[in-house]
């Protein structure tokens, strides 16, 4: 009989050990190691078999060919330019977010779009069964002839529907809730995920089929369990947004074959999710021109120039200390750029309460948007409103100096797009590049320049 051992795995990174601890030595979480049964047996299959008996030999890089990869389109060009130009055949995507966000509806559109293209399409459902994923379907208005759709969470059953039917696309909703017969942990668990993802990979590459897989968040928001599903995949996609907002936010943070940090954004409607062409009009469609606080910042979300408002309330204290809240931006960065407006530009600000939010509800985390964020601090603190039709760019650094950003160029291009009339931005981007003719370029280097030209002092 084959022999059987016992280990336990931290299900937050991965960690292995002969015995149960109630801190993990890998990641420092308490109570996170699980007992799993590992059966010991040569005759087990290995999921990383050879596809066909002839092994490859090293060859020069120079003398291999490359071809374009052949993408699969669907109807939402977001959907498409997130993935970099469309779904890559034999691929493997990973795509996260919190429950209710809309990962299975996007899915469920996506899979339809492709299935009306004449593409089939198998979409399997480890958390609904059949009549639920039939529900929504009708609620979507899907009726393609070609999308299959399966309940069943053992992998030997999936494989074997994905051979039988052989599709070009296949959902998998989701990850978590799939198991490998073989193993003993229950589904979810480490060695469960890491297998059934190495097998999932197998079949999309030597198939050449795309395979989506849903994967669930943690409270923090990151993919569940350690970090090694991101590695295994070709793509990770996180699927955001405020749940009391009516719009999503599909991000990119890895990519094999596109872009990373791209982003597209959806509105949810009770038909489904539909692409926004234009975030920037949207974000700023609500923005009370000539409030006190209130600035515009062209951010870049990947390749995409966004133009956001940054609010900013500033009020005295009614405590000991005072508060520091943000919202949409890092909190860490709210007290710092304070402390260079009171020290470079001579701001009393250290017995103010202190209140930062980005309107619309979406996140930003490049240094161009700091000196909007110190102008918009100073403009609430004075009770001076900026103009209107400025838009703000640059990096703050402790000294109080504007430094440089990237893709100068395409911030400035989208903000003439929308009507603005003047953008404050490092001096040191000013040249080698050619603004519109109907914005005015302003080049500061220090945040009390940028404070003259926006709040006359």
């Amino acid at each position: 009989m084959a022999k059987t051992k016992v280990k336990f795995i931290c299900q937050s990174c991965g960690y292995e050990s002969p015995k149960w601890m109630g801190k993990c030595p890998g990641c420092g979480e308490w109570n996170t190691m699980t007992e799993e049964v590992i059966k010991a047996s040569s005759s087990r299959k290995t999921v990383f078999n050879h596809s066909n008996q002839t092994v490859q030999k090293p060859s020069p890089i120079t003398s291999i060919e490359t071809s374009k990869e052949p993408r699969i389109h669907t109807n939402l060009k977001e959907f498409n330019r997130v993935l970099g130009g469309g779904i890559v055949k034999g691929s493997l995507v990973l795509i996260g977010g919190d429950p209710g966000i809309g990962k299975s509806t996007l899915l469920l559109q996506v899979s339809s779009q492709l299935a009306d293209n004449g593409n089939d399409v198998l979409y399997i459902s480890g958390e609904e069964s059949v009549k639920q994923t039939k529900l929504r379907a009708d609620r979507l208005g899907v009726k393609a002839q070609k999308l299959f759709v399966l309940a069943e969470t053992d992998l030997s059953f999936i494989s074997k529907a994905i051979e039988e039917t052989n599709p070009g696309f296949v959902v998998v909703d989701s990850i978590q809730t799939v198991f490998h017969s073989e193993i003993s942990s229950a589904p979810g668990s480490v060695s469960q995920v890491r297998e059934c993802t190495a097998e999932l990979m197998r079949i999309a590459k030597t198939k050449g089929i795309a395979i989506v897989i849903v994967g669930h968040v943690t409270k923090e928001g990151s993919i569940a369990g350690p970090r090694l599903l991101e590695h295994m995949v070709d793509t990770v996609l996180y699927f955001e947004g405020e749940r009391h907002h009516t719009y999503r936010i599909l991000r990119a943070v890895k990519n094999r074959f596109g872009s990373t940090n791209e982003m597209g954004i959806f509105e949810m409607k009770e038909s489904g999710l539909e692409e926004v062409q234009n975030p920037s009009e949207i974000f700023l469609e609500e923005r009370s021109k000539g409030a006190a606080g209130s600035t515009v910042c062209a951010s870049m979300e990947g390749t995409r120039p966004v133009l956001v408002e940054i609010q900013a309330l500033i009020s005295p204290t009614s405590f000991g200390n005072p508060r520091r809240m943000a919202t949409g931006i890092d909190h860490n960065r709210v007290p710092l750029l304070m402390a260079v407006l009171e020290k470079r530009v001579g701001l009393l600000l250290q017995n103010q309460d202190a209140y930062l939010k980005v309107a619309g509800g979406i996140k930003l985390d490049e240094p161009a948007i700091d000196l909007a964020v110190a102008i918009s601090i100073a403009s609430s603190f004075k009770d001076a409103p900026p103009k209107p039709t400025d838009v703000i760019i640059g990096e703050v650094g402790l000294t109080g100096e504007v430094r440089r950003v990237s893709r100068i160029e395409q911030r400035v291009i989208e903000a003439a797009k929308l009507g603005f009339k003047r953008a404050i931005i490092p001096e040191a981007n000013i040249g080698g590049w050619s603004p519109p003719n109907d914005i005015e370029i302003i080049g500061v280097k220090s945040v009390a320049q940028a404070l003259k030209h926006t709040l006359g002092g």
